[in-house]
């Protein structure tokens, strides 16, 4: 699973690169994490984008919830544009739109 978080971040926010990366780190450091990156768009240097991969949502979804996490990386996402993060993978069978057959 992949968590795409990105931020609309002014040049002037000289922060931003030393928050990210605190953020991240936190991240990578919680169970489930398999890694992740920070990058800036290369066409909008406003334009950064955070990926990290997890095993599962849940894995992403309870991490949140951690001391640190909420300490250090919920501030920062806080920031984050109002958009969809997580994203399936396509090595494995993809959901399916629609009610969920739990019989």
């Amino acid at each position: 699973m992949l968590v795409v978080i990105r931020f609309r971040v002014p040049s002037t926010d000289h922060g931003f690169v030393d928050d990210a990366q605190r953020a991240l780190e936190i991240l990578m450091a919680r169970p489930g994490c398999l890694g992740g990156d920070l990058g800036r768009n290369v066409d909008d240097p406003t334009l950064w984008a955070m990926v990290t991969r997890w095993v599962d949502v849940g894995s992403y979804r309870r991490s949140l919830s951690a001391y640190d996490v909420k300490l250090h990386a919920v501030p920062l996402l806080s920031r984050a544009i109002d958009e969809p993060t997580a994203f399936e993978t396509t090595d494995g069978e993809l959901n399916r739109p629609g009610a969920r057959d739990l019989g």
